[in-house]
Order: C-alpha cells, then sequence, then structure tokens
C-alpha cells in the first residue's frame, strides 16, 4: 500500500493519495482523471512554506509553492507505478524554467512522494525514464508536505470552461511539446 492509505466516505477499502507538479494544474487533471481507479484529482498549491495561499501569490512567484494535483486512488484499481506512467507521459521532464508557456519556480515539476514506498517507485520510474534519453531530468523526488486545494474555479477547469481550456492548452504548447519528448500527439 502506498501513499497515506486512509478509509474513503462510505468506504471501508483504504484509498491513497499521490501528488505530482507538472505545470498548469489544469493540464494536469484530465490524464488521471480519465484512468480507472482514481478516485478524485484536486488542482492546489504545495513545497512552499506560506501557509494557504492564494492562486495570485503562487501564480507572481516567491512562495515556494508549485502548482500541483493531488490524486486519491485506490490502489486495488491502479497502481501507483501507473500512475507515474502517466504522469512522465505529461510533462518535460528536462526543462528546468517551467513547463510550456508557464514559466518560473510556481511551474517546475516535482513528484511528492507520501511514503517510502512511493520514493522508491518515484526512483525507479525516473532511472528508468533517463535511461531512455541523453539528456538529464530535473523533475526532483521531495516529500509530500502541505497541500492546499486551488480557489474552486481552478477545479475540473477542464470540465467547467472547455472552450477556454483547450485555446490555454493549444497556445500554451503543451502538446506540440510532448509530441516533441514522447513521440505522440495525443495526452496519455
Amino acid at each position: 500500500m502506498t501513499g497515506a492509505a486512509f478509509a474513503g466516505p462510505g468506504d471501508e477499502a483504504p484509498l491513497a493519495k499521490a501528488t505530482f507538479a507538472g505545470g498548469c494544474f489544469w493540464c494536469m487533471e484530465p490524464p488521471f482523471d480519465a484512468l480507472d481507479g482514481v478516485v478524485s484529482t484536486t488542482s492546489g498549491y504545495t513545497g512552499g512554506a506560506k501557509p494557504d495561499p492564494t492562486y495570485k501569490e503562487v501564480s507572481l512567484g516567491g512562495t515556494g509553492h508549485v502548482e500541483a494535483v493531488q490524486i486519491l486512488y485506490d490502489p486495488r484499481k491502479i497502481s501507483y507505478e501507473r500512475l507515474l506512467e502517466v504522469y512522465w507521459m505529461n510533462v518535460d521532464p528536462f526543462d528546468p524554467g517551467g513547463q510550456f508557456c508557464d514559466r518560473g519556480e510556481q511551474y517546475a515539476t516535482a513528484i511528492f512522494y507520501h511514503d517510502e514506498s512511493q520514493r522508491r517507485a518515484a526512483e525507479r520510474s525516473k532511472e528508468a525514464i533517463a535511461a531512455r534519453f541523453p539528456h538529464p531530468i530535473v523533475t526532483p523526488l521531495r516529500p509530500a508536505a502541505a497541500f492546499y486545494a486551488a480557489e474552486e474555479y481552478h477545479q475540473d477547469y477542464y470540465v467547467k470552461n472547455p472552450v477556454r481550456y483547450k485555446f490555454y492548452r493549444y497556445t500554451c504548447g503543451r502538446d506540440r511539446q510532448l509530441e516533441k519528448v514522447w513521440g505522440r500527439s495525443e495526452p496519455q
């Protein structure tokens, strides 16, 4: 069992958490929401010292927080390793300055592990990715820290505002860069 297991509402089976930073959190929710075994995704902020930061504070930089997605999942249906596979395929792990058109520390990649099992799995996963490329992987592995849910209007943005979301994703160049890195045009 990985990722701070706990029983979900009305369910005796333990659920687990995974937390990933991959640039704009709007773009990180859809690939995980599509997976069987993922119970929920929450856009938010983590990694910094400022308690309860706002979007404006984080987006300006300087808080130490990154935009991230926290995933609640059922490890009986999906493994943490599978979540890592999906994570890597949705980021540019070679970019130390942010992701795609979003620049700055607040848009950097990171894997936040919730326990020793997740740390080991993330290390193995990162090593496997590094073996495939000549460029260094700059995505750090960090212990999970306090996670602050983003404002409600950010949650499920791709569902609530599909036209704006698709326009943003296209103009930001996310899919074009993912195709360059991973050799495919559709996110996984």
